[in-house]
Parts: structure tokens; C-alpha cells; sequence
């Protein structure tokens, strides 16, 4: 018999996924920026905080269900929006019929290696995520291309700054996977017969286009060109911000925010709700870890907007102390990356299911029936663990 699929950790399923994938695709889910301090940052602040637990008077029956922009989810836990999944056939529709399965909300990057329309018939909750890329009117057919196949929510990613090189070596990432692209790979290819056999079953090759960016009659650009258009693409204005909430016209969550007076404004401009996020530590190396600064854009912007957070969380714990200092839910990224890579769909569902078992120990373990009851009395916390950027702007 083979090894066991099932992994207990998210850590173990990281493992599992690198002894399994080609050394490029792995370290593509590494990811990170220049020295990597951030992503260190969201993990270790995560790790400092710690929980206040009851000994009696705890709860036989505990509710970890929400909603999100008004969609209804088994918990408070939203698949964050990850580009170009191709690091198993069946990608992101793998990924949302995973979500679909758990009862939670699938968020479907405009870089996706799947059209939008396959990934919302896998999961209807599907949230559609873009950046601020090509024209108005490339974006503006992009929306409406969302609301027809029945997106439910936009999120609007803006806090890219393009950083480049990391310590640690960049992945390599082909422009196209064709003949001559799969002799250079075939090294290190060669080492992984498993993920090899995974893909010829499925009759597919790793697809490194972006779909749902093809423009009406045309084809669907490569990652790279893509890429290559945001780069060239002015950065938004905040009255950027407000047309593209308009021209969605239903709920819309800004992602990237970790200021105050940030916050402020994308309450001015309309946002349905924001996420306080670092992207994960792929962005600007340095900046803090979001459990530390989202209490201040809680205390904000909270009774006027949903406040979600990303970044760092890894265990079922993490997911609680967000709650518990604010957030209305949390979004995993390279979690459900490393299941995927594991074990496929199957492995999307298992770390989903370590995530809820975390959480229900922490609310078990807090004395409390419902997720929504969490609050900072169930944590300890270090002197000066949290920080307040951009206060200095007058509401």
C-alpha cells in the first residue's frame, strides 16, 4: 500500500508538496520578496499571540459559520485569489470544487489558468478578482464577462509594486510549456514521475495562459503578457477606485490595505469591505505582518465596511485570533497551494478541514458557541505587538 494521503498539518502538506512537485513549481509557491522579512513577519506574529482558555463551562455545540458580502459560508474562510494554478490538470477547478465541497467561498484570480465560467459552475460562490491592468474598456468588458457567468463579489487587488529578485533565487516560470520548454525542464521534470503521470493521465500539458483576460474575438495572452500589460498599465487613483466600484455595481472588497488613512478612503470611495493584506509577503518586503495593524482598521472603518484579513494563516488558530480581533473572515493562499500540490482536490479539502478543526478546538477550548463570539479577552498579548500605519489623517 501507498503512504497515507492524509496530512494533519498544513506544514506537512507543504512538505508533501515539495517532495512531489518539480523544483521550479515549488518554489513558484514559495514565492515571497527580497529578503522575505514580511513573510516571516505574518507567521511569527501569528505564533507570539497567544490564547486565555476556560477549563469549564465549555460549549457541546459551536457554530463556525458566516457570511461574506452577504454570502453564506461554513466558515470563515475564503480560497484567496492565487494566479496560474497549474501545478495540477485540474487547477482551479479543482480548487473550487474543493471550496464548493467544504461549504466555503472560492476567490478566482484574472490570472487563473481556468475561464472564470468552468470555476463558477464548480462553485457558485465565486468571488472574481483583477488588478488595475490594459484600459477602462478592457476592464470594464472584464466585469461584465463576471456578472454574466454569476460572479458574486469583485475584489480588487491594487497594492502591487512590482518588486523584484529575492535572496533566495527567483522561480523560473516559461513563457509557454512547448517542445523546446519541455527538453530544458526534462531534468528536473524527470525527478517527479508522479506529478509527470498526473498530467499525461489527464491528457493535458501545465497551461500558462491567463483566460479570463482574453479579449473579446482574440486569444488569451500568456502570464507573461499579462503581466507585461499591468506593468505598462498607470497605477489606479483613488477615483480609479470608485469607477470600478461603480462600474461593478454590487459587492466589492479592496484588497492590500494596512493604513488607516488608506482605510478611510476606500470607505469614502464606496467599498463594500476591504482585506487588510500584505499579499502574502510577494509585495513590498517589510511591510508589517497584518494581524499586527488590523485592530486599527477595525477600530476605523469597522462599523462601516466588512474587515477581512490575509496573510500568514496556517493553522485553525490563526483563523481565531484574526476573529478575534475584528476580522469578519480570513483568506488562505498558500495553504490550499501546497494541499493542491499534494494530494489535488482532495488535498484543497483536507487543509480546508485542518483549518476548521483548529478552529473549533480554539472555540471549544474559549468557552464560546459561535465564531462570532471571539473577542481580544480570548488573547494574550505582547507589549507593543500591534501597530498603527497612516493614523495621522483627520477622519
Amino acid at each position: 500500500m501507498g503512504k497515507n494521503p492524509w496530512f494533519e498539518t498544513v506544514a506537512e502538506a507543504q512538505r508533501r508538496a515539495k517532495k512531489y512537485l518539480p523544483s521550479t513549481v515549488y518554489d513558484a509557491l514559495v514565492a515571497g520578496s527580497e529578503r522575505g522579512r514580511t513573510i516571516e513577519d505574518n507567521l511569527d506574529a501569528f505564533a507570539r499571540l497567544g490564547f486565555a482558555p476556560h477549563v469549564a463551562g465549555h460549549q457541546a455545540q459551536r457554530d463556525l459559520s458566516t457570511t461574506v458580502l452577504g454570502v453564506e459560508t461554513a466558515l470563515p474562510v475564503l480560497i484567496s485569489p492565487t494566479g496560474v494554478q497549474a501545478v495540477h490538470p485540474d487547477g482551479e477547478v479543482a480548487v473550487a470544487r474543493a471550496a464548493a465541497n467544504r461549504g466555503v467561498i472560492m476567490g478566482l484570480s484574472s490570472f487563473a489558468s481556468k475561464p472564470l465560467e468552468e470555476v463558477v459552475e464548480a462553485n457558485a460562490n465565486t468571488f472574481y478578482q483583477m488588478y488595475w491592468t490594459g484600459t477602462r474598456e478592457a476592464m470594464a468588458q472584464r466585469m461584465e464577462r463576471a456578472r454574466a457567468a454569476g460572479a458574486k463579489a469583485l475584489i480588487a487587488t491594487l497594492d502591487w509594486s512590482f518588486s523584484h529578485g529575492r535572496d533566495w533565487g527567483s522561480p523560473e516560470i516559461p513563457e509557454k510549456v512547448d517542445l523546446r520548454t519541455a527538453v530544458r525542464f526534462a531534468p528536473k521534470v524527470a525527478t517527479r514521475p508522479q506529478w509527470l503521470w498526473t498530467f499525461a493521465r489527464s491528457g493535458r500539458i501545465p497551461d500558462l495562459t491567463a483566460p479570463n483576460l482574453k479579449p473579446p474575438g482574440g486569444k488569451a495572452p500568456t502570464f507573461f503578457g499579462a503581466y507585461g500589460e499591468w506593468m505598462q498599465t498607470a497605477p489606479p487613483t483613488w477615483e480609479d477606485v470608485k469607477w470600478m466600484r461603480e462600474e461593478w455595481g454590487g459587492p466589492f472588497l479592496l484588497k492590500g490595505v494596512t493604513r488607516v488613512d488608506d482605510a478611510k478612503r476606500a470607505v469614502d470611495a464606496g467599498v463594500s469591505a476591504l482585506s487588510v493584506s500584505n499579499h502574502g509577503g510577494n509585495n513590498l518586503d517589510t511591510t508589517p505582518a497584518t494581524i499586527r495593524v488590523l485592530p486599527s482598521i477595525v477600530e476605523a472603518v469597522g462599523d462601516q465596511v466588512e474587515v477581512l484579513l490575509d496573510g500568514g494563516v496556517r493553522r485553525g488558530g490563526d483563523v481565531a485570533k484574526a476573529l478575534a480581533l475584528g476580522a469578519r473572515a480570513v483568506l488562505i493562499g498558500r495553504a490550499y497551494l501546497w494541499g493542491l500540490g499534494a494530494n489535488g482536490q482532495a488535498g484543497v479539502e483536507n487543509v480546508l478541514d485542518i483549518l476548521r478543526g483548529g478552529l473549533d478546538s480554539a472555540v471549544l477550548g474559549l468557552a464560546h458557541s459561535s465564531v462570532h463570539e471571539l473577542s481580544p479577552d480570548d488573547l494574550v498579548v505582547p507589549d507593543g505587538f500591534f501597530l498603527t500605519l497612516g493614523a495621522t489623517r483627520e477622519s
